[in-house]
This record gives C-alpha cells, structure tokens and sequence, in this order.
C-alpha cells in the first residue's frame, strides 16, 4: 500500500498572480476614464459615466478602483509613466542627435496617439496640479536633472553648445504639448478633419531640426 507523502513534499498551490482578466479589465477602465477625464475634466464626469461607457455598473467600477479620484490619479500615472519612459531617452545615449530625435518623437506620438491622456495631464497643471503636484515633484524633478546632467556632458564633450538645458527642455515639452492640446485648431487652419500622420511627422522633423540648430557647436 503506497504510503502518503509528508506534508512537506505535497506540492503547495502557486501565488495567485493578478489574472491576465483583472488587468485587461483595468486597462479598459483607465482607457475610457482618460477619454472622458480629457473631454470634461475631473468634475465633470462622474463614476457612473465612466462605468455606463464600459457596460459596467457603479459597484463593479468600484472594486477595481475604488474611487473616482483614485482612477484619476491612476490616469495620470499611467501618463506619466509614458512620459517619463520618454524623457529617460536623453540619458540613455551618447549620441546628442540620436536622443534629442528619439525624445521628440516619443513626445508626438504620445500627443498623436492619447491625445486625451495629455489633456487630462494640461487640466490638472492649468489647475496648479491640487491632486497631483507631490507627484510631478517626486517623479519629474529627479528625471529632469538626469536628463541636464546629460546635456552638461554632452556640452563638456564639445558635442553641444551651451544654453539654458532647462528652458531647452521645457521648449521641447511647448512644442510637442502643442500637437495634442491645440490640435483641433491646427486640424482647421489646414483645412482637414484631423491632424495626419504626415503632419506629425512634419512636426517631428522641424522641431529635431531647430533643437539641434541651437545645440550646434560654434
């Protein structure tokens, strides 16, 4: 008669990890929250708008995020998060013309393709960030001085002129900004329905090319 395992050697189930389901249905939350955070700002959308737009009830929205500011506030970290991704391009290469063109393009898609993330992010600094400011100071700051740091070596190196890297950066920040929040307005003065691919990528070229005229060595 075989004998019974010692409880020892009988395997012992896995974690539960969080299941692929919860995560894909989170997803969809925080997509169809940003659209409609980036339409009608924080209070003028409620709970109940957010969970009709997915087919959810109030109750069900709540159990994934359990209140509107917490989905509000996990909107713009997930914003954030893409944004600095971006911003981390600079640090990572040695080449001056390389990142600069990487970081601007990662900036235009971003305002290309989640035009309302980057409008939920302009209502909530237009506000003076009241939700989020211990965030921006906490998560930006110490990127950005990364990413000074790189254009001080760069200068050091003779690959770039001085300038003021800060107001370089917040430059570079206006312009690209400006394809997601003002598109609308550009869509009609080039009379078309929406901006294209094309005109991003007109965009992306301009603005690589006039950074990097100011940053050429004399």
């Amino acid at each position: 008669m075989p004998h019974a395992k010692p409880v020892s050697e009988v395997a012992s189930p896995e974690p539960r990890a969080p299941r692929a389901a919860r995560l894909a249905k989170q997803e969809q939350i925080l997509h169809a929250a940003e659209r409609l955070f980036g339409r009608y700002g924080l209070e003028g959308v409620a709970i109940e708008a957010i969970a009709s737009e997915l087919g959810l009830s109030k109750q069900n929205l709540l159990y994934y995020y359990p209140s509107k500011e917490q989905l509000y506030l996990a909107v713009l970290d997930d914003v954030m998060d893409s944004w600095l991704a971006g911003m981390a391009r600079i640090a990572q290469h040695d080449d001056p013309a390389t990142a600069i063109a990487e970081y601007v393009a990662a900036k235009l898609r971003f305002s290309h393709e989640r035009p309302s993330g980057s409008a939920v992010f302009t209502r909530e600094v237009m506000a003076g960030a009241p939700l989020y400011a211990q965030h921006l100071a906490e998560q930006v700051q110490p990127q950005l001085q990364a990413d000074l740091r790189q254009f001080e070596r760069w200068a050091q190196a003779g690959l770039i002129r001085r300038v003021d890297f800060t107001h370089l950066m917040f430059l570079i920040w206006a312009c690209t900004q400006a394809y997601a929040d003002l598109a609308p307005q550009f869509a009609l003065l080039l009379g078309k329905p929406a901006l294209e691919a094309r005109d991003y990528a007109t965009a992306q070229q301009l603005i690589t090319d006039m950074v990097l005229g100011q940053l050429k060595p004399v």
